[in-house]
Protein backbone atom coordinates (compact mmCIF):
# COMPACT_ATOMS: atom_id res chain seq x y z
CA UNK A 1 0.00 0.00 0.00
CA UNK A 2 1.36 3.87 -0.37
CA UNK A 3 1.74 5.89 2.16
CA UNK A 4 -1.39 8.15 1.35
CA UNK A 5 -3.57 4.95 1.83
CA UNK A 6 -1.96 4.19 5.12
CA UNK A 7 -2.13 7.40 6.43
CA UNK A 8 -5.46 7.91 5.79
CA UNK A 9 -6.28 4.10 7.13
CA UNK A 10 -4.15 5.32 10.28
CA UNK A 11 -5.89 9.30 10.81
CA UNK A 12 -9.07 7.06 10.84
CA UNK A 13 -8.27 4.24 13.20
CA UNK A 14 -6.73 6.73 15.76
CA UNK A 15 -9.92 9.10 15.04
CA UNK A 16 -12.16 5.81 15.68
CA UNK A 17 -10.54 5.23 19.39
CA UNK A 18 -13.26 7.40 20.54
CA UNK A 19 -15.74 4.98 20.11
CA UNK A 20 -13.45 2.85 22.31
CA UNK A 21 -13.35 5.40 24.95
CA UNK A 22 -17.24 5.62 25.05
CA UNK A 23 -17.59 1.79 25.45
CA UNK A 24 -17.58 1.75 29.63
CA UNK A 25 -21.10 4.01 29.41
CA UNK A 26 -22.95 1.04 28.98
CA UNK A 27 -21.63 -0.63 32.12
CA UNK A 28 -21.35 1.79 34.96
CA UNK A 29 -24.02 5.53 35.47
CA UNK A 30 -20.59 7.32 36.85
CA UNK A 31 -17.30 7.78 36.68
CA UNK A 32 -15.68 10.03 39.28
CA UNK A 33 -14.22 13.27 38.19
CA UNK A 34 -10.75 12.48 40.21
CA UNK A 35 -10.10 9.64 37.59
CA UNK A 36 -11.22 11.43 34.28
CA UNK A 37 -9.07 14.44 35.20
CA UNK A 38 -6.01 11.82 35.85
CA UNK A 39 -7.13 10.55 32.29
CA UNK A 40 -7.76 13.76 30.10
CA UNK A 41 -4.01 14.67 32.11
CA UNK A 42 -2.60 11.73 30.63
CA UNK A 43 -4.40 12.79 26.97
CA UNK A 44 -2.86 15.98 27.42
CA UNK A 45 0.72 14.59 27.97
CA UNK A 46 0.63 12.19 24.52
CA UNK A 47 -0.69 14.85 22.69
CA UNK A 48 2.12 17.56 24.42
CA UNK A 49 5.06 14.39 23.05
CA UNK A 50 3.69 14.10 19.95
CA UNK A 51 3.85 17.73 19.23
CA UNK A 52 7.23 17.61 20.48
CA UNK A 53 8.91 14.97 19.22
CA UNK A 54 6.66 14.11 16.18
CA UNK A 55 6.27 17.75 14.95
CA UNK A 56 8.31 20.19 16.09
CA UNK A 57 11.77 18.25 15.98
CA UNK A 58 11.11 17.22 12.67
CA UNK A 59 9.94 20.40 11.19
CA UNK A 60 13.20 22.03 12.42
CA UNK A 61 15.12 19.26 10.60
CA UNK A 62 13.52 18.91 7.60
CA UNK A 63 14.03 22.86 7.37
CA UNK A 64 18.06 22.23 7.71
CA UNK A 65 18.42 22.48 11.44
CA UNK A 66 19.58 25.91 11.40
CA UNK A 67 18.22 29.62 12.67
CA UNK A 68 16.22 29.79 9.29
CA UNK A 69 14.92 26.47 10.28
CA UNK A 70 14.26 27.59 13.86
CA UNK A 71 12.28 30.61 12.48
CA UNK A 72 10.18 28.77 10.27
CA UNK A 73 8.99 26.57 12.47
CA UNK A 74 8.36 29.40 15.11
CA UNK A 75 5.99 30.95 12.15
CA UNK A 76 4.57 27.37 11.74
CA UNK A 77 3.56 27.29 15.18
CA UNK A 78 2.65 30.87 15.91
CA UNK A 79 0.27 30.56 12.75
CA UNK A 80 -1.36 27.12 13.68
CA UNK A 81 -2.14 28.97 17.30
CA UNK A 82 -3.59 31.96 15.67
CA UNK A 83 -5.34 29.63 13.24
CA UNK A 84 -7.23 27.46 16.00
CA UNK A 85 -7.70 30.70 17.69
CA UNK A 86 -10.04 32.41 15.55
CA UNK A 87 -11.75 29.15 14.61
CA UNK A 88 -12.35 29.04 18.33
CA UNK A 89 -13.66 32.67 18.48
CA UNK A 90 -15.70 32.92 15.50
CA UNK A 91 -17.40 29.27 15.31
CA UNK A 92 -20.42 28.78 17.29
CA UNK A 93 -19.84 25.98 19.62
CA UNK A 94 -20.34 24.77 23.37
CA UNK A 95 -18.12 22.88 25.97
CA UNK A 96 -20.25 20.66 27.82
CA UNK A 97 -17.48 18.46 29.64
CA UNK A 98 -16.84 19.67 32.69
CA UNK A 99 -19.31 23.15 32.72
CA UNK A 100 -21.67 24.77 29.99
CA UNK A 101 -19.61 27.58 28.10
CA UNK A 102 -20.79 28.65 25.30
CA UNK A 103 -18.29 30.42 22.55
CA UNK A 104 -17.66 32.05 18.96
CA UNK A 105 -20.92 33.89 17.31
CA UNK A 106 -24.51 33.03 18.28
CA UNK A 107 -26.70 30.41 16.94
CA UNK A 108 -29.66 28.86 16.87
CA UNK A 109 -28.35 25.41 16.76
CA UNK A 110 -29.59 22.78 19.29
CA UNK A 111 -27.06 22.39 22.25
CA UNK A 112 -25.45 19.07 20.97
CA UNK A 113 -24.68 20.09 17.66
CA UNK A 114 -22.68 23.25 19.59
CA UNK A 115 -20.88 20.51 21.29
CA UNK A 116 -20.39 18.14 18.75
CA UNK A 117 -18.77 21.52 16.39
CA UNK A 118 -16.57 22.14 19.84
CA UNK A 119 -15.30 18.71 19.58
CA UNK A 120 -14.58 19.38 15.80
CA UNK A 121 -12.75 22.15 16.56
CA UNK A 122 -10.67 19.99 18.95
CA UNK A 123 -9.97 17.05 16.69
CA UNK A 124 -9.12 18.68 13.84
CA UNK A 125 -5.53 19.76 14.14
CA UNK A 126 -4.98 15.69 15.80
CA UNK A 127 -6.25 14.47 12.36
CA UNK A 128 -4.16 17.33 10.60
CA UNK A 129 -1.27 16.51 12.67
CA UNK A 130 -1.35 12.65 11.75
CA UNK A 131 -1.64 13.42 8.08
CA UNK A 132 1.20 15.58 8.22
CA UNK A 133 3.24 13.18 9.77
CA UNK A 134 2.34 10.41 7.43
CA UNK A 135 3.12 12.95 4.17
CA UNK A 136 6.66 12.95 5.01
CA UNK A 137 7.18 9.74 3.45
CA UNK A 138 8.07 8.29 6.72
CA UNK A 139 5.79 5.47 7.63
CA UNK A 140 7.20 5.23 11.16
CA UNK A 141 7.11 8.92 12.18
CA UNK A 142 3.49 9.22 11.08
CA UNK A 143 2.79 5.24 12.77
CA UNK A 144 3.85 6.80 16.05
CA UNK A 145 2.14 9.71 15.53
CA UNK A 146 -1.57 7.71 14.84
CA UNK A 147 -0.66 5.74 18.15
CA UNK A 148 -0.38 8.57 20.02
CA UNK A 149 -3.44 10.67 18.88
CA UNK A 150 -5.82 7.07 18.95
CA UNK A 151 -4.12 6.44 22.75
CA UNK A 152 -5.18 10.10 23.77
CA UNK A 153 -9.21 9.64 22.10
CA UNK A 154 -9.55 7.32 24.26
CA UNK A 155 -10.17 8.90 27.37
CA UNK A 156 -11.94 11.98 25.02
CA UNK A 157 -13.59 9.37 24.05
CA UNK A 158 -14.92 8.36 27.57
CA UNK A 159 -15.46 12.50 28.15
CA UNK A 160 -17.88 13.21 25.08
CA UNK A 161 -20.06 10.14 26.48
CA UNK A 162 -20.14 11.33 29.90
CA UNK A 163 -21.22 14.60 28.80
CA UNK A 164 -23.66 13.87 27.15
CA UNK A 165 -25.56 11.47 29.29
CA UNK A 166 -25.20 14.27 31.87
CA UNK A 167 -27.26 16.02 29.24
CA UNK A 168 -29.98 13.12 29.35
CA UNK A 169 -28.64 11.61 26.05
CA UNK A 170 -29.26 7.41 25.85
CA UNK A 171 -25.98 4.94 26.29
CA UNK A 172 -27.17 4.37 22.41
CA UNK A 173 -27.04 8.00 21.45
CA UNK A 174 -23.82 8.93 23.63
CA UNK A 175 -22.33 6.36 22.26
CA UNK A 176 -22.89 7.23 18.68
CA UNK A 177 -22.05 10.61 19.03
CA UNK A 178 -18.94 10.15 20.61
CA UNK A 179 -18.31 7.85 17.83
CA UNK A 180 -19.20 10.17 14.96
CA UNK A 181 -16.96 13.04 16.35
CA UNK A 182 -13.58 11.22 15.66
CA UNK A 183 -14.85 11.41 12.04
CA UNK A 184 -13.38 14.52 11.60
CA UNK A 185 -9.90 13.15 12.12
CA UNK A 186 -9.73 11.14 9.00
CA UNK A 187 -10.84 14.67 7.18
CA UNK A 188 -8.05 16.15 9.05
CA UNK A 189 -5.49 13.46 7.70
CA UNK A 190 -6.82 13.89 4.17
CA UNK A 191 -5.97 17.63 4.37
CA UNK A 192 -2.26 16.83 6.45
CA UNK A 193 -1.44 14.70 3.54
CA UNK A 194 -1.97 16.45 0.93
CA UNK A 195 -0.77 19.89 2.15
CA UNK A 196 2.72 17.62 2.54
CA UNK A 197 2.53 16.50 -0.76
CA UNK A 198 1.61 19.20 -2.97
CA UNK A 199 4.80 21.12 -1.97
CA UNK A 200 7.99 19.88 0.21
CA UNK A 201 9.67 23.24 0.50
CA UNK A 202 6.76 23.81 2.98
CA UNK A 203 7.12 20.80 4.68
CA UNK A 204 8.56 22.52 7.74
CA UNK A 205 6.01 24.95 8.19
CA UNK A 206 3.16 22.48 7.88
CA UNK A 207 4.40 20.51 10.35
CA UNK A 208 4.87 23.14 12.65
CA UNK A 209 1.67 24.59 11.95
CA UNK A 210 0.21 21.47 13.36
CA UNK A 211 1.96 21.50 15.81
CA UNK A 212 0.80 24.95 16.71
CA UNK A 213 -2.47 24.22 16.73
CA UNK A 214 -2.11 21.03 19.33
CA UNK A 215 -0.41 23.37 21.52
CA UNK A 216 -3.40 25.41 21.66
CA UNK A 217 -6.09 22.86 22.21
CA UNK A 218 -3.52 21.21 25.08
CA UNK A 219 -3.04 24.97 26.69
CA UNK A 220 -6.98 26.47 26.06
CA UNK A 221 -8.75 23.06 26.30
CA UNK A 222 -7.79 20.31 27.72
CA UNK A 223 -5.37 21.09 30.84
CA UNK A 224 -8.00 24.31 32.04
CA UNK A 225 -10.72 21.35 31.89
CA UNK A 226 -8.49 19.13 34.36
CA UNK A 227 -8.36 21.83 36.82
CA UNK A 228 -12.07 22.31 37.51
CA UNK A 229 -12.15 20.21 40.47
CA UNK A 230 -9.51 20.10 42.74
CA UNK A 231 -7.55 17.14 41.46
CA UNK A 232 -5.13 19.12 39.32
CA UNK A 233 -1.82 16.93 40.85
CA UNK A 234 -3.34 13.93 39.57
CA UNK A 235 -4.23 15.70 35.99
CA UNK A 236 -0.78 16.80 36.04
CA UNK A 237 1.09 13.30 36.97
CA UNK A 238 -1.38 11.95 34.32
CA UNK A 239 -0.16 14.76 31.89
CA UNK A 240 3.81 13.24 33.12
CA UNK A 241 2.84 9.61 32.38
CA UNK A 242 1.29 9.97 28.74
CA UNK A 243 4.35 12.31 28.45
CA UNK A 244 6.57 9.06 29.35
CA UNK A 245 5.10 6.89 27.08
CA UNK A 246 4.37 8.83 23.86
CA UNK A 247 8.61 9.81 24.18
CA UNK A 248 8.86 6.00 24.12
CA UNK A 249 6.82 4.86 21.77
CA UNK A 250 8.28 7.95 19.38
CA UNK A 251 12.08 6.88 20.10
CA UNK A 252 10.53 2.95 19.54
CA UNK A 253 8.73 3.79 16.26
CA UNK A 254 10.10 6.89 15.18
Amino acid sequence: MSTVTIGLMCSFLAGMSTTLGAVPIFFTKKISHKYLDGLLGFAAGVMLAATCFSLIIPSINYGGGDLKAVLITSAGIMTGGIMLDLIDKYAPHEHMLFQNKKEGNSSSLSKVWLFIIAITIHNFPEGLAVGVGFGTNNISDGLSLALGIGLQNIPEGLAVALALKRENYSNKQAFLISMLTGIVEPIGGVIGIVLSSISKPLLPFILALAAGAMLFVISDEIIPETHEHGYERIATYGLLIGFVIMMILDVTLG
